[in-house]
């Protein structure tokens, strides 16, 4: 499936994929119960991303966030993730391993990179890991824009344990940005009101961290629009969060994941377009109302979007293809419609483009 072209007048930054080269299969915390013939039990490197998103003519490049490799607090389970910060500078040097699926000339398209952290470990582990990457990425330092730490799997609580607050205020007093990640649908909805509250706390303590929220918090997408618009409370309880959390002038949200929460697609017969602007209204209006573009950015969670999506080839120039739409559902107007684009990642992140 082609790309509209009719939103090719504006660059696009995807700023929100995963990269990963086959041998590094093993090291992802998440692959050890995947089918062989799972669609991300294979490799997504820059060759295949370049192959789906061929026809977007604007795409200036992507900011690359951490694929949530097997690690841990302590020093000794930070291997892999190392690794994955090499792989990255590899692809960014356009020094490729045989193999790993990418060439010289896809340096280009590295516009950020958000590696994993020990945010929860406190200021001093932290700074000591931080050091370690920064040595690890040498001459391609700035390419580092900020980290994440999955929460959507860790235990309630964490968010407001003072060593994670404190470990988001460093963060934001050294330039770095922080990628929230929490699953309102399969992990609950108490893990939106932690993440208010973590947000009261962090914003409290005068930091002016970036914070931007993946995925819409992963809402409760198997519900209709009309049982959202009729004030179900898994609708109306996200609602509130979102809201709390965008009163906070350093909080940004990414219009991405949303294939993973829908009914998955067939693919022979793909959702039509219409049909998943329709389905996504309550929730996407109510983040444009709560961040207004300006805080918005596009993202494909590729490869991830290929598991709800139609299929491998086809799910990037669909959820491009479904924005799109979106955003002219919501009415927005050209200036608006490039802040989510790309204007909004490249503020937040502060990227580069030359």
């Amino acid at each position: 499936m082609a790309a509209q072209h009719g939103e090719d007048q504006f660059p696009v930054v995807d700023s929100h994929i995963h990269l990963y080269a086959a041998a590094h299969i093993p090291s992802l915390s998440w692959t050890a119960d995947l089918a062989q013939d799972h669609p991300l039990n294979r490799q997504y490197s820059t060759n295949e991303y370049q192959a789906v998103t061929q026809t977007c003519s604007n795409l200036l490049g992507f900011v690359f966030v951490e694929t949530d490799r097997k690690s841990g607090l302590q020093e000794t389970a930070w291997h892999d993730v190392f690794d994955e910060v090499d792989f990255l500078m590899r692809i960014a040097r356009g020094t490729p391993r045989d193999g790993e699926g990418h060439r010289p000339e896809d340096s280009r398209l590295v516009l950020g990179v958000v590696p994993w952290a020990p945010v929860p470990a406190g200021e001093t582990t932290l700074i000591r890991y931080v050091h370690q990457v920064q040595q690890h990425c040498g001459d391609r330092w700035d390419l580092i824009k900020g980290f994440r730490y999955l929460v959507q799997d860790k235990p309630a609580g964490v968010m407001l344990q003072p060593q994670f607050i404190e470990g988001l205020q460093w963060l934001g007093s050294n330039g770095f940005t922080f990628d929230l990640g929490v699953d309102c649908r399969s992990g609950g909805l108490h893990q939106l009101q932690e993440a208010c509250d973590m947000l009261d706390r962090v914003y409290n303590g005068d930091s002016h961290v970036k914070i931007i929220i993946n995925h819409f918090c992963k809402p409760n997408l198997r519900l209709t629009a009309s049982e959202a618009a009729s004030g179900h409370q898994d609708f109306t309880r996200w609602k509130e969060c979102i809201e709390k959390m965008a009163s906070h002038p350093s909080t940004y949200m990414k219009l991405s994941g949303l294939f993973s929460e829908l009914p998955k697609q067939d693919e022979a017969n793909p959702t039509a377009i219409s049909t998943l602007v329709e389905q996504t209204r309550p929730w996407v209006n109510a983040v444009f109302k709560a961040f207004s573009p300006s805080r918005i950015m596009f993202g494909s969670d590729w490869p991830v979007c290929n598991v709800g999506g139609p299929d491998i080839e086809a799910s990037w120039a669909h959820w491009y293809n479904v924005v799109s739409a979106i955003l002219d559902d919501e009415g927005l107007a050209a200036d608006q419609k490039l802040e989510v684009w790309s204007g909004t990642a490249i503020q937040a992140y502060n990227v580069q483009i030359t």
